[in-house]
Formats: structure tokens, C-alpha cells, sequence
């Protein structure tokens, strides 16, 4: 069954039962709906003062599920925008537990190529949509109680609990205005943008990406975490209007919609502008 489409309609994704959890109390009139190829499980309903249908999955861990799947449901349920909503460890010190980073960009970390002379990187990143952006930084101008940054997320199909392990040092080298660590954002972006979706990346904070983490899960930061995110989540979707146009032509281009931009430097030379922070003498 495909949601009617004379409705405009997001797709609201997690990964996590207590991420969904957190999302699910503010969609009115939740239906039950299965997709017909592969089964996954949706539910559809509506957000009170908006013009947005929502469908919300639990899609569960890691970039490449997230992807796969965020394709199929997009082709399925023909969403204008894509968001995923849920928690993640701070790579800042000045992010502090129980902040909510909205994605600017969302950066893939593993690409690259080992060679006799050590890792050459082919970096991946897709920049949120400028429409969802400016409309979250209108949004929590009045949202209380949540502080909320406006930063670079990387994802990586790990899950960091040690500072000093080897994806943390890599990280904090070649993506170092990275803000957040997750296992998910990545995957979703890059669905989005091949189905030219707009997509935005909220995650919450709930713990520091070190040997605490099991500490402050135990101590209910996550819970806390997807509460925040999902709360500026959906303060993002009251700001945010529909863009006009039809809502299954995929392929073709509206005015005022577009899909996460996706940087990509893979074969070939770069010759835009550097950007990057001078440490010590050398461009990061």
C-alpha cells in the first residue's frame, strides 16, 4: 500500500527501541502499514498542527542497514524529506551530555585506501538540507531546555565506548570538526540523496564516546537523549512547510526542494578552496 500522494509525508527513522520510543508519543493517528517487498514495519499517522503525514521505522544498527533500508522505504512511501532522530557520543568537551547536535554535515569515515605508505583517505560527506537546517535554526530559537549545536556528525559502523582506540584517534585527525559519533547518520544521507530527499540528522547526546558509556546508559542518558532529539526533531517539522510540487517525481527537480548535498572526492584532483583549521603549521 503506498500513503496517498496528495499528503506530504516524512520519514522519521531510528535506530534504537528507545529512540523510537521517543518519537512515537507525538504521532497522532498511528496506522499500521508493512512494506510489501521486504517487510519492514512502519507506522504512519499524522503531527498535530502541521500539514506532515509521518511514517516512523525502527530500522536497527549500522550504516549499510540504514541505508538499504531508508532507500526501499523512500521508494515506497515517497517521503519529501528524510529525518533520523536519535542518540550518539560527543567528540567535544564543550557538547556536553543531554545537548542535541543537528548534523550540518554527516561524514562516512571508513573510505579510503591502505597502501605501503599508510591510509589514503577518500573521504564521504553529505551536507543537510539547507531547508531543514535553516528551519531547525528557527525552530529552537523557542525550543527551552535544550541546547543545541549546529555541527559536523561522523558516522562509522562502530560503537566507540574507548577514547583512545584507533577509530577515535582517526577520527579526531582527519574529521576533527566533528561533533558527534554514531553508527547510522551516514547511511540515511546517503539514501536521501540518491533519491534526491532532503535529509536532516538530530541525534541527542548521551554519553562521551569513552569508557563511561556504559556508565552513563545505566544511569538513563539515552532515554534523556532521545527525548531531547526527538523534541527538536519535531520542532524542525512544525517550522518546516512542505515545498510544493509533486511528491513521487523522484527524479526530476522543484523549485525550493533538494536532496542532502554529497560530497564526494574519490579519483581525480580537488581544485576548490581549502577548508580547514592551521594547527602547528599544517591545514587540518
Amino acid at each position: 500500500m503506498r500513503v496517498p500522494e496528495t499528503k506530504p509525508t516524512v520519514l522519521v527513522l531510528t535506530a534504537l527501541a528507545l529512540e523510537y520510543a521517543a518519537v512515537r508519543p507525538y504521532i497522532a493517528g498511528r496506522e499500521d502499514r508493512t512494506h510489501p517487498g521486504n517487510g519492514t514495519f512502519v507506522e504512519v499517522g499524522h503531527l498535530p498542527g502541521t500539514p506532515w503525514q509521518v511514517a516512523c521505522a525502527e530500522l536497527g544498527e549500522g550504516a549499510r542497514n540504514t541505508a538499504a533500508l531508508t532507500a526501499s522505504l523512500i521508494g515506497w512511501l515517497r517521503p519529501e524529506a528524510v529525518l533520523f532522530v536519535g542518540v550518539a557520543g560527543s567528540l567535544k568537551e564543550d557538547v556536553a551530555l543531554g545537548d542535541v547536535v543537528v548534523g550540518t554535515k554527516v561524514y562516512g569515515v571508513h573510505g579510503g585506501k591502505q597502501t605501503p605508505e599508510g591510509l589514503l583517505l577518500r573521504p564521504e560527506a553529505w551536507s543537510g538540507s539547507h531547508a531543514l537546517l535553516s528551519a531547525a535554526r528557527t525552530a529552537v530559537r523557542d525550543l527551552s531546555g535544550v541546547r543545541t549545536h549546529f555541527k559536523p556528525i561522523a558516522t562509522a559502523d562502530v560503537l566507540l565506548a574507548d577514547a583512545g582506540a584507533e577509530i577515535a584517534r582517526h577520527v579526531r585527525e582527519h574529521y576533527n570538526d566533528a561533533a558527534a559519533f554514531e553508527m547510522e547518520g551516514a547511511g540515511a544521507a546517503h539514501a536521501a540523496h540518491v533519491e534526491n530527499r532532503q535529509a536532516l540528522v538530530v541525534r541527542g547526546i548521551s554519553d562521551r564516546a569513552n569508557a563511561e558509556k556504559s556508565v552513563a546508559d545505566a544511569g538513563g542518558s539515552q532515554e534523556r537523549a532521545a527525548a531531547r532529539a526527538a523534541a527538536v526533531a519535531v520542532a524542525v517539522l512544525r517550522t518546516y512547510r512542505p515545498r510544493g510540487g509533486s511528491h513521487d517525481d523522484a527524479g526530476e527537480e522543484h523549485p525550493g526542494r533538494q536532496g542532502g548535498d554529497h560530497i564526494e572526492f574519490r579519483g581525480g584532483t580537488f581544485y576548490g578552496p581549502v577548508v580547514g583549521k592551521q594547527v602547528g603549521g599544517e591545514p587540518w
